[in-house]
């Protein structure tokens, strides 16, 4: 019998979203909804031949994965996972698969549609006049418009060129930078290629679209923040640790910024978390990329990856 475990299934639904009858009868698969400590990783998931994870929801760093030693393969949803030691899994043979964006661009529209949720929250001050209208409170204060505004995008790739359209439909000036962006390139999206130091001194709506990686970790700091226009707002649905987390707060906590975010530096975020207790910032529990039709897709390719693997032919492997 080969043993199943799928993590992190917050919804409770992953049993819904793909035909994992089709493994077959010698395949038994266990659903986990609640976020698990190291030690009950190890605990709970040493009987596991194969473990299913959403990207870089639970860290699996050397010291647990070398604890699982019936460990054949792992599929993590799309094709990078920072949470996952992928060096130590391939020096012991166990198979890494991923899944790929749907070419219908579920996933992709879906943190779009949460940037463009959170930038018009913050505009128009949603869930702020909601708290105070059902404390009896009527217009607090006034909203402002999206039309004039300038959007800073750092980061222009796949999905920061997503971002263009919207904003130029609300009548916005779009401005971009990333280390590698090219006039050319930010023209071709309809953006306006800046210096690092004008996006952060211009933008009124500052949205982060880059991935995770060294080179980006900690990039938005205290310096880029406090360049930023008194009143803009920072809009962040990439990962968490790009922007530097004791910074941040204390930018909100002095009023100086906004922000509209979706990610964060450990997920789930823990109660009073300090994020939970600034002024000015709207919160979501990282639903960017977690619609239902991209859910449908990711694990419909999960099955595909281990029915692939027990045939002896693993597809989508991460590293080729």
């Amino acid at each position: 019998m080969i043993h199943v475990a799928v993590l992190d299934d917050y919804q409770r639904r992953a049993h819904q979203w793909a035909d994992w009858s089709s493994l077959g009868e010698d395949v038994e698969v266990e659903f986990f909804a609640e976020p698990m400590q190291p030690d009950e990783l190890v605990a709970e998931l040493a009987p596991f031949q194969v473990l299913v994870l959403m990207r870089e929801r639970t860290r699996f760093p050397e010291a647990v994965l070398a604890k699982l030693a019936q460990l054949q393969l792992v599929v993590t949803t799309g094709m990078r996972n920072a949470s996952l030691d992928v060096a130590h899994l391939f020096s012991r043979g166990v198979v890494v698969s991923g899944t790929e964006h749907d070419p219908g661009g579920a996933g992709v529209s879906s943190t779009i549609e949460v940037a463009w949720a959170l930038i018009l929250a913050t505009a128009k001050r949603v869930t702020t006049e909601d708290r105070a209208l059902r404390e009896g409170r009527w217009q607090t204060d006034l909203p402002v418009n999206l039309s004039g505004a300038t959007l800073g995008l750092l980061g222009l790739g796949r999905l920061g060129a997503q971002m263009v359209g919207p904003a130029r439909a609300f009548g916005m000036e779009v401005i971009a930078w990333s280390q590698n962006l090219t006039a050319e390139r930010a023209a071709e999206t309809g953006a306006q290629l800046v210096s690092r130091e004008q996006l952060f001194a211009r933008s009124d709506w500052l949205s982060i679209h880059l991935v995770l990686s060294e080179r980006s970790r900690g990039l938005v700091g205290a310096a880029e923040l406090a360049a930023m226009k008194p009143g803009a707002t920072l809009i962040n649905t990439s990962r968490g640790p790009i922007v530097d987390r004791e910074a941040l707060v204390d930018a909100l906590r002095q009023g100086r910024i906004t922000a509209g975010l979706d990610v964060y530096d450990h997920e789930p975020l823990s109660a009073g978390d300090p994020l939970t207790r600034v002024p000015g910032a709207v919160l979501l529990p990282h639903l960017g990329y977690v619609s239902e039709a991209a859910m449908r897709v990711m694990y419909g390719q999960v099955v595909e990856d281990i029915r692939a693997w027990k045939a002896g032919e693993p597809i989508r492997r991460l590293g080729g």
